[in-house]
């Protein structure tokens, strides 16, 4: 689950990281009175979307006065933000953070995320800070600074000190860098984050070690120990589809391709799109219907994908574990049945009751296409959608 930049900076304020000072405005006008109240000579208007790249798109505007703040407003809701991780049809904007403006010494990235090689939390920093953190790490990934997290014991002192006299940070500000790289890690741990960036973070002219930027990703399977976070979901941020999905228990996740699927496992949901795109396909998406999908949530699923036009065939891959090959083939049916599916079914079942499903599947009348094991659901999906690309 991810949130915006308000809503991490709260998370941020709560463990004790300096934030500037700021408010949330849903309109023009309070984007205004913001300013007023703020009473700083410089404040900023920043879009809130779950996307970077927003200065870079005309979402993050400087004003010197309540007009200022108001009209910045006003171009910022007038249409959707386009950045490079929204697509070319954009975001649109529901809410903005006016605040205060910060006296900028210097600009220093700092970010966790869970390291797979390792097993833990690692600790990022470098004093390449307010740019894209993935060039950076491409191109010169000398410059990213590492250490790893003991998620019992926390980001021990001496280690923030070694990240923060790496990164150029003077002693005087040490201190200060250490505490907030401390507390960083410990909201990680502790809020079952996947990902925490402050970018940038910044030097004041006075030494100050300020966030200016919050990002925070959480691990969705974590978040029934934190009702507080999982409050600030904001699902007009995210696909409908997705949304939909989750209400009836279904994993779903879009992706670019033309191919839909539907299967029962994470596991083997990703052996199927690595399958699809070894002949030459490219998966619609990601849907995992469980281990114990009943005919309804079939029927949802089927729905779910047919409402991406871009889906000119579908694959259903079932290993019939506790989910009985029957099931699913009672659902294939229910939703032949009761909506236009309208494209190619390419069906593959295997396991418990594999042969009454596939009874059901024959008897049915329904223009179903077989599959005799993976490699064959592939090659046939793919040809039913077009071809390979």
């Amino acid at each position: 689950m991810k949130i915006h930049e308000y809503q991490a900076k709260e998370l941020l304020r709560e463990y004790g990281i300096p934030v500037p000072r700021g408010q949330v405005a849903y309109t023009p006008e309070e984007a205004r009175k913001a300013f007023e109240q703020l009473g700083s000579p410089l404040a900023v208007v920043k879009a809130q979307i779950h996307a970077g790249g927003r200065g870079k798109g005309g979402g993050v505007k400087l004003v010197r006065s309540a007009e200022e703040a108001e009209a910045a407003a006003k171009a910022i809701f007038a249409r959707p933000l386009i950045t490079h991780q929204t697509g070319p049809e954009g975001q649109p904007v529901r809410v903005l953070l006016v605040e205060e403006g910060s006296d900028i010494a210097t600009e220093l990235y700092l970010g966790l995320a869970v390291d797979r090689e390792l097993g833990c939390p690692v600790v990022m920093a470098s004093a390449e800070g307010g740019v894209d953190i993935e060039e950076v790490a491409a191109q010169t990934p000398e410059k990213i600074l590492k250490e790893p997290v003991d998620p019992a014991l926390g980001l021990h002192a001496y280690q923030a000190r070694r990240l923060a006299f790496g990164v150029g940070i003077p002693a005087k500000s040490v201190n200060a860098a250490v505490k907030v790289m401390v507390a960083l890690a410990k909201l990680f741990v502790e809020k079952d984050c996947s990902l925490a960036e402050i970018n940038p973070l910044i030097l004041t002219g006075d030494g100050k070690v300020v966030a200016l930027d919050g990002k925070m990703n959480f691990d969705s399977n974590g978040l029934y120990r934190h009702p507080h976070v999982s409050q600030y979901r904001d699902l007009g941020e995210e696909d409908p589809r997705e949304v939909e999905a989750s209400k009836h228990g279904l994993s779903y996740i879009a992706l670019d391709g033309n191919i839909g699927c539907m299967v029962n496992g994470a596991g083997l949901a990703m052996g199927t799109m690595d399958i699809i795109k070894l002949h030459g396909g490219e998966p619609a998406n990601f849907l995992d219907v469980g281990g114990g999908a009943t005919t309804d949530q079939v029927r949802e699923a089927f729905r779910i994908i047919l409402q991406d036009d871009a889906v000119k065939a579908i694959l259903v891959n079932i290993f019939g574990g506790i989910m009985k090959c029957d099931v699913i083939a009672e659902g294939i049916i229910e939703a032949a049945r009761t909506s236009e599916i309208g494209v190619p079914v390419v069906v593959r079942l295997e396991g418990t009751n594999v042969e009454r499903g596939r009874k059901l599947l024959e008897e049915s009348g329904l223009a179903l296409v077989p599959a005799d094991g993976m490699e064959d659901a592939a090659k046939k999906v793919v040809e039913a959608a077009g071809g390979a690309k």
